[in-house]
């Protein structure tokens, strides 16, 4: 399609509307949005109900490699890292 471009921002809203969690890890790596706690704090004062909980960095990197390689340094307590996940509420 000669004109069209990706928008990551745009990608990543759709993501979320479409029901799917998702941290700032994968939304830098999978859709390549530079400051997703932006677009997060955005979709919050468009009014969307944007909830979030901790979750172990192994969860978030299972999901990642559902759809991309992404490994950790042998010594990373990955295991033990709690990372935050993002999803939009009802």
């Amino acid at each position: 399609m000669e004109g069209a471009n990706f928008q990551p921002a745009l990608a990543l809203r759709e993501h979320m509307l479409g029901g799917q969690r998702t941290s700032p890890l994968e939304a830098m790596l999978l859709f390549g949005v530079q400051n997703p706690n932006a677009e997060f704090t955005r979709l919050k004062k468009e009014g969307f109900l944007v909830k979030s909980q901790k979750v172990s960095m192994a969860k978030i990197i299972r999901r990642i490699n559902q759809f991309a390689l992404c490994s950790t340094p042998s010594n990373l307590p990955f295991r033990e890292i709690n990372m935050t996940e993002y999803w939009i509420g009802r």
